[in-house]
């Protein structure tokens, strides 16, 4: 992901998925702090939080502008649906991280929720880990959000 990339996943059908994704496919991706594997397993792992929860999981990684957390609030808005949207904001020349939750989400993920998740991904992240600190945090988020009520 380069500088400002934002991420997320859907749960929209296949074909409409691919016409999407065709729009909104960024090969600069490639180039960001993310290796092609480390971009292929937090893919998945948006994939895998998404259906496992019924939630929309997105991770933003770039630059935050000050007051960290209100621009953080402000990527999370722009999010379809972002009542029931979880945003991961990480920006690592910053050494920040932000978890923001939609009133909806925010009924399944705990403060405290997002908290542990967070002390998990910074202490991957202190390793150098970043794809591998985003995979665990959404792995976190997602069991403490279980399933989708029906």
């Amino acid at each position: 992901m380069t500088a400002g990339e934002l991420a997320h996943t859907s749960t929209e059908s296949e074909a409409e998925s691919e016409s999407a994704q065709a729009g909104r496919w960024h090969p600069e991706v490639l180039n960001g702090p993310l290796s092609t594997r480390a971009l292929l397993r937090v893919d998945e792992a948006l994939r895998l939080a998404d259906s496992a929860t019924g939630l929309t999981f997105s991770v933003y990684i770039g630059e935050l502008a000050e007051p960290l957390r209100e621009s953080a609030e402000n990527l999370h808005s722009e999010l379809v649906n972002s009542s029931s949207a979880v945003l991961l904001a990480i920006s690592p020349n910053q050494r920040a991280l932000e978890i923001v939750t939609g009133a909806d989400a925010r009924r399944r993920v705990l403060d405290r929720d997002a908290k542990l998740a967070a002390l998990s991904m910074a202490a991957a992240f202190a390793g150098g880990d970043l794809g591998g600190g985003i995979v665990t945090g959404l792995a976190q988020l997602s069991s403490h959000a279980g399933h989708p009520e029906r």
